[in-house]
């Protein structure tokens, strides 16, 4: 029996070079392998790290994220430099599709920017309760481009982060105490001494109400059929709307129990005879 040889050698050629040419491939394969691997153990102890520092908790996921798309561009670099292809052509490619991105996604790299002057100037955290004149809630998360915000009635609303750095936002959260306004009409022949006494009584008697700042009780206007008393009490972020209750219910209370009328709209009419 005999071997063509030429013909073993043709095929041991082709063999050769089939390897030579997947190699390249192999390698840039394990390398995103070990990128993917690398880049989650990365991400972890970032995670980790800042969940024990003393940073905002607002800036993890944001961190996290940049960190994982610069380490997949160094790994997607890495992988394509293996099959031969040059750096420089690759950022060449890179900067051409970025522009042609930046045009595509105006939106969204706005957005990004958001994200990133949020973080930056912190106008508010996760916790907060804000209001940006058309959506008010909690702050429950900050991403790259959005913010998640949960309304009291357990509405989950997805705002982007680029009409959150440009428009007013009202911050309650921020400060530790709040002024409580109110207004009370009582009848023009009540005693208005009387009616400011009884009604600091009752912010007295809720145990929310703060001697400092000064409270303010005094006489806001004149209505048609009313004194209107202002009444500006302070007191902490976590009392305000029990103390707004607790002030309407026991005001009216003490209202009736020490003759002082709350007057509603009338209106007098006059009729003359004729002769």
């Amino acid at each position: 029996m005999s071997v063509d040889l030429g013909t073993l050698g043709a095929g041991t050629v082709t063999a050769a070079m089939a390897v030579a040419l997947l190699k390249p491939v192999i390698v840039a394969a394990l390398i995103v392998l070990a990128g993917y691997i690398i880049i989650r153990l990365v991400c972890k102890m970032l995670l980790r790290t800042l969940e024990k520092s003393k940073v905002d908790p607002v800036l993890f996921t944001f961190a996290v994220n940049c960190t994982k798309v610069v380490l997949w561009i160094l790994v997607g670099l890495t992988a394509m430099s293996t099959l031969g292809i040059p750096p420089t052509s690759i950022l060449t490619a890179l900067g051409a599709c970025g522009v042609a991105i930046a045009l595509a996604l105006q939106n969204s790299l706005s957005n990004f920017a958001g994200g990133v002057l949020i973080i930056v100037t912190k106008p508010f955290a996760k916790g907060d309760y804000i209001n940006n004149l058309s959506v008010e809630g909690t702050v429950q998360q900050i991403d790259l481009l959005c913010t998640t915000i949960y309304t009291v009635d357990n509405k989950v609303i997805t705002v982007p982060n680029g009409t959150l750095a440009n428009n007013t936002i009202i911050n309650y959260s921020r400060s530790q105490l709040r002024r409580l306004d109110l207004v009370y009409s009582i009848g023009y022949g009540d005693d208005i001494d009387k009616a400011k006494d009884v009604v600091l009584a009752v912010a007295e008697s809720s145990g929310m109400f703060l001697r400092e700042p000064e409270p303010v009780i005094g006489v806001g206007s004149h209505g048609e059929s009313a004194v209107m008393l202002d009444v500006k009490l302070w007191c902490k972020n976590a009392d305000y709307w029990n103390l707004y209750y607790y002030m309407n219910e026991q005001v009216k209370a003490a209202f009736d129990e020490q003759g002082i009328s709350i007057p509603y709209p009338q209106v007098d009419v006059h009729m003359n005879r004729g002769k």
